[in-house]
């Protein structure tokens, strides 16, 4: 009879792995795979609830079940600090958004004679899956997918992709389409028609000269807080809602009552707004329409936040400016911020909540904040991209 070996874990990028540090793909925890390679399931194997699962890029995991799902949001990230031999005071349990809760994706389009693919792409390739199920995506838009492959003839050129930005406002469903060509009065006729129909909070294209809004009937908004934000097209948000709330949640445990703060990429103001009652923040941000954004709503409210555009990778703050603060917020994008936190790691910040997507950088930056002589009290694992191997999380580092 063939030899099985237990499968322990989940690798980064998806794989089972065996005590022996054998990858098998597909393979879950519980699992026993063969000499021969077959996988005998066990207790955490799940039935994928999307038919695109295995060929749609989009969800990695979906054959994991809950419980060992969110094992592997909260391995990454403890391997990720243990790889960095960086000691870490808690490690929380991790949380995860649900199913259809994604508000915000970049899915691509392309035209093949009268029909239309829209979807994520096939793993690892550029052959679209056309999507004709999401259990990612919010209800109201995959409700959009079937009219947009119905749109798309009118205004896509053969065999040319076209990216389909879609992200959930207060007002509605925002959508964007990068590389149409709507000439004529019946493409103009079309997309005024598609935007009414599906009430969309705003209508977008890019044929190839920049953005132009063809639909916005009112400003386009988003609360943080009680503080309501008009957005630039596809801003920066968090993909779930559950998933923000969560992150937003964790920095106001880490900063505590400090009366001053510093938001370091602040984006349009995720934290810096949801937790500005009752203290002072500087926000600092190098997009100069997403800071604008946040310092009209800041004014526009009488909050009590000073903003700044500036490019953190170029010119970071350095000690003499980061020692006014009693803590600072750093939610750097994927590649982290080596830069700042160098300069962090040179100061006398009492407290700072880092919020990661990646923790491979977030555990490297750690090293060298741990080096410096801050502790790392916990972290928060939290996984916003369902079945995905994509991980966030939150930490909270004292001196």
């Amino acid at each position: 009879m063939s030899e099985t070996a237990l499968i322990e874990r989940i690798a980064a990028r998806g794989d089972g792995v065996t005590g022996d540090g054998r990858h098998v793909a597909g393979g879950v925890p519980g699992d026993r795979v063969r000499d021969d390679g077959i996988i005998i399931p066990g207790p955490n194997r799940a039935e994928p609830p999307c038919r695109h699962f295995g060929k749609c890029g989009g969800c990695d995991l979906q054959h994991v079940a809950e419980p060992a799902l969110v094992d592997f949001v909260r391995d990454r990230v403890v391997g990720a600090l243990a790889g960095q031999e960086v000691p870490v005071g808690e490690v929380l349990p991790a949380l995860l958004s649900p199913p259809q809760s994604r508000r915000r994706a970049a899915l691509t389009a392309l035209r093949t004679g009268k029909q239309v693919a829209i979807g994520f792409n096939a793993a690892q390739s550029n052959q679209i899956v056309d999507m004709r199920q999401c259990p990612l995506l919010l209800p109201e838009l995959f409700a959009l997918i079937a009219p947009l492959r119905d749109l798309l003839p009118t205004i896509a050129q053969q065999k040319r992709p076209v990216k389909v930005k879609l992200q959930m406002l207060d007002q509605g469903v925002e959508v964007i389409l990068e590389g149409v060509k709507a000439e004529g009065l019946d493409a103009a006729m079309a997309l005024q028609d598609f935007a009414g129909t599906h009430k969309l909070a705003r209508f977008a294209v890019d044929q190839g000269h920049g953005l132009e809004t063809l639909w916005q009937p009112e400003p386009p908004t988003v609360c943080f807080g009680d503080v309501t934000v008009e957005v630039p097209a596809f801003s920066f948000l968090q993909p779930t809602s559950s998933g923000q709330a969560a992150l937003v949640e964790a920095v106001a445990k880490a900063i505590g009552d400090a009366g001053v703060v510093a938001d370091l990429f602040a984006g349009v103001g995720t934290f810096a707004l949801s937790l500005q009652k009752g203290r002072k923040v500087y926000a600092a941000e190098g997009a100069r329409d997403a800071i604008a954004a946040l310092k009209a709503s800041a004014n526009r409210v009488g909050a009590l936040v000073a903003t700044e555009h500036r490019d953190l990778f170029r010119r970071p703050l350095i000690p003499a400016e980061l020692d006014r603060f009693g803590a600072v917020i750093l939610d750097p994008p994927r590649a982290g911020a080596e830069e700042q936190v160098a300069q962090l790691a040179a100061s006398d910040t009492p407290v700072i909540a880092y919020v990661s997507c990646n923790p491979a950088s977030f555990a490297r930056d750690a090293k060298l904040l741990v080096d410096s002589g801050y502790k790392l009290d916990w972290v928060q694992p939290v996984g916003q991209f369902r079945w995905s191997t994509h991980v966030e999380l939150a930490g909270r580092f004292s001196k």
